[in-house]
């Protein structure tokens, strides 16, 4: 066995023990997420994530520009940032964006009975991919991960890589002109590559409302929500 396969499946003995080592409170005021969760985020973070916005809808029209994973308590969750596939405290998660009521502009995703056998896989999967660069082009099968992607590679891993979460014809034109938003093509002129427009992707918005999951709390509402 190489030393990734026995990094990953030690990994996954190890998210299996925390499998049954933690659990949930289910009020409002006492949730906890269980690991495997998706924490999708109204992330407030300028044009490129009101653009993100503006193409997609979320679960109950919400306006979602980030997703990551639950791991457990106290690591919190693993998701992919700029600077790579990075390991966050929740409260650090939850603090960046707010509502007007103060609470964190979050909703919580949770599979469905028949698909949860895939979270502890997952969170192996999800695990090996720390440190991984980020995907700053989206173009999915680079081992590099934007936040979406890499929720949609853990699962597809776990899956016996079949998807578990669907990709979608991308787009970074502006609904209302036609044309590129300013900012993705700011972007993208820097990094000197093509706008990959009608390519397949994958955005927090849409994996919120997957048949494969259900919303089990909301933290604070998103912008959009109704």
């Amino acid at each position: 066995m190489s030393p990734r396969c026995r990094a990953f499946h030690a990994a996954l003995a190890s998210t299996a023990a925390l499998l049954v080592a933690v659990s949930s409170g289910c009020g409002a005021a006492g949730f906890s997420p269980q690991p495997g969760d998706l924490l999708f985020q109204d992330l407030d973070a300028g044009p490129l994530c009101d653009a993100i916005e503006k193409v997609t809808s979320g679960f109950r029209g919400a306006q979602l520009s980030h997703v990551a994973v639950f791991v457990a308590s106290p690591d919190g969750v693993i998701e992919a940032m700029p600077a790579g596939v990075v390991r966050t405290p929740l409260h650090d998660f939850l603090a960046r964006s707010s509502d007007p009521g103060g609470n964190p502009k979050v909703i919580v995703g949770r599979l469905l009975p028949r698909f949860t056998h895939l979270v502890p896989a997952a969170l192996a999967a999800a695990e090996a991919c720390l440190g991984k660069p980020y995907d700053d082009v989206f173009a999915v099968g680079n081992d590099k991960y934007y936040c979406s992607e890499l929720v949609y590679e853990i699962f597809r891993t776990a899956n016996g890589g079949r998807p578990l979460f669907e990709l979608r014809p991308m787009t970074f034109n502006d609904p209302e002109t036609g044309a590129v938003f300013p900012a993705w093509a700011d972007y993208f002129r820097k990094l000197d590559s093509p706008v990959p427009e009608g390519r397949p992707g994958i955005n927090p918005g849409g994996v919120s409302r997957s048949p494969a999951l259900r919303i089990v709390h909301v933290y604070g509402k998103p912008s959009g929500w109704r």
